[in-house]
């Protein structure tokens, strides 16, 4: 049962949310080869003055990918 957690900074509207959504759901199970009902995806916005602090709760073990590389 994956669940992906986006977070971005705000500036994007609820129905482009939906549609990242949707469209990494349709993603995972076509590459993990599992049911829809099995995945879930949720976007929170980080105020731009935040992000570095937020990013900061994901140690470098869990962050296979990094901004920048």
């Amino acid at each position: 049962m994956p669940h992906v957690a986006i977070t971005m900074i705000p500036g994007r509207d609820d129905e482009t949310k939906q549609a990242l959504a949707l469209k990494t759901q349709t993603f995972l199970v076509k590459e993990l080869g599992i049911d829809p009902k099995f995945v879930s995806v949720s976007i929170q916005d980080i105020p731009k003055e935040d992000w570095n602090k937020s990013m900061e709760q994901f140690p470098d073990e869990i962050m296979f990918v990094k901004p920048g590389i």
